[in-house]
């Protein structure tokens, strides 16, 4: 259905993370289900995370999602760019519409690229 770069690895929640880089975001297959994000929360830097639990929310113009940490690990960016125009989101979700990066101390249970898509698929 979407595209799913092989480099990331992913979430059953639909999250996706560059390890390398402690990069966040949501995958495209979330930000079509939401439709038009008009709102994003995001951790603040400094902030401390924790694989698995819920760290802000995408509002859009249909509903509310949660968003959740792949990671353990503390805040050291978040994506003013996207916050400011949360659209950027919707258009380039693995792109310019990064959430926010984290130092990782450790990772959640992550799924690469394929089994990701069959569980989109799925």
């Amino acid at each position: 259905m979407s595209q799913t770069p092989s480099h990331l690895q992913y979430t059953a929640e639909h999250e996706w993370i560059d390890a390398a880089a402690g990069t966040i975001g949501i995958t495209a297959t979330a930000a079509d289900a939401l439709g038009d994000i008009v709102y994003l929360e995001l951790p603040e830097v400094g902030a401390a995370v924790t694989a698995g639990s819920v760290i802000g929310e995408v509002e859009s113009t249909k509903s509310v999602s949660e968003l959740y940490s792949p990671v353990t690990g503390t805040v050291t960016e978040v994506n003013q760019a996207a916050v400011d125009e949360p659209s950027v989101v919707n258009s380039d979700p693995f792109g310019a519409g990064w959430l926010f990066k984290v130092e990782v101390e450790s990772t959640g249970p992550l799924l690469s690229a394929e089994e990701y898509a069959a569980l989109d698929a799925g």
